[in-house]
């Protein structure tokens, strides 16, 4: 999927919002827990429910590796139920990966080809070599950790080096590789007042925004200073709404979660 799709759906749909497919089997709802494969009945039940109201869909793959091979087949299930029924989602592989060129090869392979997601979280940490060989699949996206909304972002991110903060670093030299026009970053909702700075260096590139609702981050917030001409926004929201409820009503609450964001994003769009 291209970034023009991408936004094109964003108008269609009135939204910009992810939803996380985090599924730990001690928080869905007990009754599915009988069922052949609980973590796919689960995401279908979920993905069918709130397709029509978010543009894309982020399974964190540590939730499914925790699993061992039942959980790697539970994703991909997913993964391909989504690229077939629903082909206009916008898939993420929460993955969080990063090493040498090799490797990073194999990692691209993995969840570019095998799986067939369109984009895959990596870490920066190793530098360009590591980052490079997810950049060089067409119309594929590489979501690069930039200012995370965890509590240790402050041990690294934020430092500053030559008086300025290794974040913005990053940023800036992330636009030198090859291909970084495929580039998309993570940038946590509850560090909002960075967001101004941040369109600054990427001001074209789409945003990941995790941290909005159970995390504590503010979506008006985000969207002053994040939001670019192009929307350039992803919001993503996990628990908040797929855990909305543990009974058989699960699937129609977290619709309605989920319908409270699209229209607060709608509203926001002013479409």
């Amino acid at each position: 999927m291209t970034t023009e799709q991408l936004t094109n759906e964003i108008r269609k749909k009135k939204s910009f919002l992810c939803i996380g497919l985090d599924v730990d089997l001690n928080k869905i709802p007990a009754h599915l827990l009988d069922l052949e494969d609980p973590i796919f009945e689960f995401n279908k039940a979920i993905i069918d429910a709130t397709h029509h109201l978010c543009v894309a869909y982020k399974p964190n793959t540590a939730f499914y590796e925790a699993y061992g091979l039942k959980g790697w087949k539970a994703l991909e299930k997913t993964i391909n139920y989504l690229n077939t029924k629903y082909p206009e989602i916008f898939t993420i592989a929460d993955a969080k990966r990063g090493d040498i060129g090799n490797t990073s090869t194999m990692y691209a392979k993995a969840f570019f080809e095998d799986l067939a997601f369109d984009s895959v979280t990596v870490a920066p940490y190793m530098g360009k070599d590591s980052v490079e060989p997810f950049l060089a699949f067409d119309n594929k996206h590489t979501i690069m950790l930039a200012l995370t909304s965890n509590t240790g972002a402050f041990d690294f991110q934020t430092q500053n080096i030559d008086d300025k903060a290794l974040y913005k670093h990053v940023l800036e030299i992330s636009k030198s590789w090859e291909n970084s026009e495929r580039l998309m970053y993570v940038v946590g909702a509850t560090k909002a007042e960075y967001f101004k700075e941040i369109r600054t260096i990427v001001p074209d590139s789409f945003l990941l925004v995790p941290g909005v609702g159970a995390q504590g981050g503010n979506l008006q917030d985000v969207c002053k200073y994040g939001m670019n001409n192009q929307v350039g926004l992803l919001i993503n929201s996990s628990r908040g709404i797929i855990y909305a409820s543990n009974g058989t009503d699960f699937a129609a609450e977290a619709a309605s979660k989920a319908l409270d964001l699209q229209q607060e994003m709608e509203m926001i769009l002013g479409l």
